[in-house]
């Protein structure tokens, strides 16, 4: 007689069967991802990200875009030319300036020179600004004390008005001048906020932790504090680096700031003042690179903030 087979007897779940199937747990998702999920929906952060890239490719290679030499000039035949739009790319698009040169050209140069200022300023108050806020806001009592004095003491100084008198004392005023003279003054920003993130991350759960684990305050710092603090940082760094190329405009504009035979939107400007009336082109097109360039930094700074910022999304 057969066995008796029980009614409440489990089958065993053959091999790829949906019993056998095993729940995968979902991978744990960073801030960077969950910020770049944000930004790849949003428009304003993909046309300032596409409008920042022409602009470095500008800057790195010029050639690409002009191959005239922005220097060059003929007063008896391009003085106040204006701009001819028979020939796509070509030096007469923009028309030529009061030294015969052509401001096509020297709209396309002149971006080197405020991109590596942007760039390499906001590296550097970044770099300074965190550290000195980073150190204030961790170790807090007199260190704190002392930090923040000299931050307030540097704070108190306009950026314009410092630069000026920095800069005043280089015979050679160079791309690398300004960019000590910007990081001189400009730093004081990123230390606020750095040291305001950082006081309020050193007092979550993880921090502690890691203390009463024994971990040494330079791995505390870099790897818990660090990382979790420096999101507002970006959003600042991010917005004030179209600010830092304004400004370098602003001295190159004033006479303070670079000099020939650096190109610069700042120089074409001042030049373009002579013949404002006459000519309104010359002071239009570097005028307005300058002012498509400080948008485009300012829109992914907005656009990097909501993406950062869970309260806003």
């Amino acid at each position: 007689m057969p066995d008796v087979i029980e009614k409440n007897a489990k089958i065993p779940a053959q091999p790829g069967s949906p019993e056998n199937a095993v729940a995968k747990p979902e991978k744990a998702r960073s801030l960077g991802s969950d910020a770049w999920e944000e930004l790849r929906r949003k428009p304003i952060f993909l046309i300032s990200a596409a409008l920042i890239l022409v602009l470095i490719v500008m800057s790195i290679a010029p050639g690409l875009f002009s191959s005239v030499d922005p220097r060059a000039g003929d007063l008896r035949t391009h003085y106040l030319t204006h701009p001819n739009y028979t020939h796509f790319f070509q030096a007469d698009w923009f028309g030529y300036d009061g030294q015969g040169r052509s401001i096509y050209s020297r709209v396309v140069h002149g971006a080197r020179a405020s991109i590596i200022v942007g760039i390499c300023v906001t590296v550097a108050v970044t770099v300074t600004g965190g550290l000195v806020g980073m150190l204030a806001g961790y170790f807090g009592g007199w260190i704190d004390t002392l930090l923040s004095r000299i931050t307030d003491i540097f704070f108190g100084i306009p950026l314009l008005l410092g630069c000026l008198v920095i800069l005043n004392a280089f015979t050679d005023r160079t791309v690398w001048s300004v960019v000590f003279a910007l990081t001189a003054i400009g730093w004081t920003q990123m230390a606020r906020v750095m040291r305001g993130s950082v006081i309020t991350v050193k007092q979550a759960d993880y921090v502690t932790a890691a203390k009463a684990l024994g971990a040494g305050t330079r791995r505390i710092l870099l790897k818990h504090i660090l990382p979790n603090a420096i999101a507002p940082v970006i959003v600042v760094a991010t917005i004030a680096l179209g600010g830092y190329i304004a400004t370098e405009a602003t001295l190159s504009f004033l006479g303070i700031g670079l000099q020939d035979p650096t190109i610069s939107w700042g120089i074409d400007i001042n030049s373009a003042q002579k013949s404002i009336r006459t000519a309104p082109f010359v002071l239009f097109f570097p005028a307005g690179m300058l002012s498509i360039t400080v948008l485009a930094f300012i829109m992914l700074g907005d656009a990097v903030r909501d993406a950062l910022d869970p309260k806003l999304r």
